[in-house]
């Protein structure tokens, strides 16, 4: 019996005509990891009621065992695999339906915090192992990227099966950067290896590793 994971990503925003986590995660689609899971993308606004909104029927409709949220990060050289996601918007900019939050939560009487419940560490560590850059993230910060985190782990936190859930962002492709002086890039197939190679690891890891991953800043 075929299982699902889950992959979505971003549409574009703030005026640009590409968004990385899209190019990369639809590339994805269909593609098997391990014997058993597919993986299925789909395309998120770039919204931060639309995001939840949708993330939640997708959940509802393929019934997946893993979901992984990936999204866009300028100025990030690395795949920052987020470990936390909290219960705040605030944008600078307006999403791309001109709604800009400003302090308010993402779901109200919703915790503060919920952790990732992928082994982020472990996924580092293959990375790593692979030559790709990769780090564990203290913040997803707090625009539509954030709120989607937090809206899937609450999401995951009240299903009454199991689902390993969380949020990557990745960088921006080169012919994003192209224009960009001094902005970091990674070739597609690169992050399209790295996160192949994060499903994996998520599959089989039934516990992360024991490595830090602090940040003293």
């Amino acid at each position: 019996m075929t299982k699902t994971i889950l992959l979505t990503g971003f549409e574009p925003f703030a005026g640009d005509t590409l968004n990385s986590s899209w190019e990369v995660v639809r590339a994805l689609a269909g593609q098997r990891i391990g014997h058993e899971h597919v993986v299925v993308s789909e395309l998120l606004p770039c919204a931060f009621d639309d995001s939840l909104l949708q993330l939640n029927q997708l959940i509802a409709l393929h019934q997946p065992e893993i979901v992984v949220a990936v999204g866009q990060a300028s100025g990030r050289a690395a795949f920052s695999i987020e470990r936390v996601a909290i219960n705040l918007k605030d944008a600078a900019i307006p999403d791309n339906v001109w709604q800009q939050p400003v302090d308010q939560p993402v779901m109200e009487d919703g915790p503060s915090a919920y952790f990732s419940t992928l082994p982020i560490k472990a996924i580092v560590a293959r990375l790593r192992e692979h030559g790709i850059p990769a780090e564990v993230s203290q913040s997803a910060g707090t625009y539509v990227c954030n709120a989607v985190f937090y809206g899937l782990m609450h999401a995951a936190s009240n299903l009454q099966r199991p689902v390993r859930a969380g949020f990557v962002h990745i960088p921006y492709l080169p012919e994003q950067a192209a224009n960009r002086a001094a902005s970091p890039s990674m070739a597609g197939p690169i992050i399209a290896n790295g996160l192949r190679l994060a499903l994996s690891v998520t599959l089989s890891a039934k516990q992360d590793l024991k490595l830090s991953g602090g940040a003293t800043h």
